[in-house]
């Protein structure tokens, strides 16, 4: 079966998945990479967070992923992608309702997102799938230095 016609199916993302993972945020505009995107921290959070980060595929074909984890008492969902063929076919929504589920399983009640203030496109998604904007809080950030 080729690949455009196979159907898409949504896994649990593997350390294996990394560098095709990357290759998608690197190109898809609103995914901001930092230090905590490299190879070791997603592997580590893969290993604290068992099954919540997904990728979907369509035959070989990486078309979608989303890193998902919890604290113990709130979820996050950061860098959902999908490449731009695939999108308003469901599959951000699949990705995003497979994480929901999976926090939902782990006892976790709330998840939080990051979007960043001028993705338009972003922001669209996620009002359009039911999430509400915070204007009560602000993000704030300290980088911590991590290696000598």
């Amino acid at each position: 079966m080729a690949d455009d016609v196979a159907p898409i199916r949504i896994r649990p993302m593997a350390a294996d998945d990394y560098d095709g993972v990357l290759a998608l945020w690197r190109r898809t505009p609103g995914v901001g990479l930092g230090v905590g995107d490299e190879r070791e921290a997603v592997v580590a959070s893969l290993e604290r967070n068992p099954g919540l980060s997904l990728v979907a595929v369509r035959g070989e074909t990486l078309v979608g992923a989303v890193l998902c984890g919890h604290d113990g008492r709130r979820g996050s969902i950061n860098h959902l992608a999908v490449v731009p063929q695939e999108r308003g076919h469901g599959v951000g929504r699949d990705l995003v309702d497979r994480c929901l589920e999976g926090l939902r399983a782990a006892g976790i009640g709330k998840c939080n997102i990051v979007v960043f203030g001028d993705n338009a496109e972003g922001q669209a998604f996620w009002r359009a799938t039911g999430w509400t904007a915070r204007d009560d809080l602000q993000v704030m950030q300290r980088s911590i230095a991590t290696r000598d």
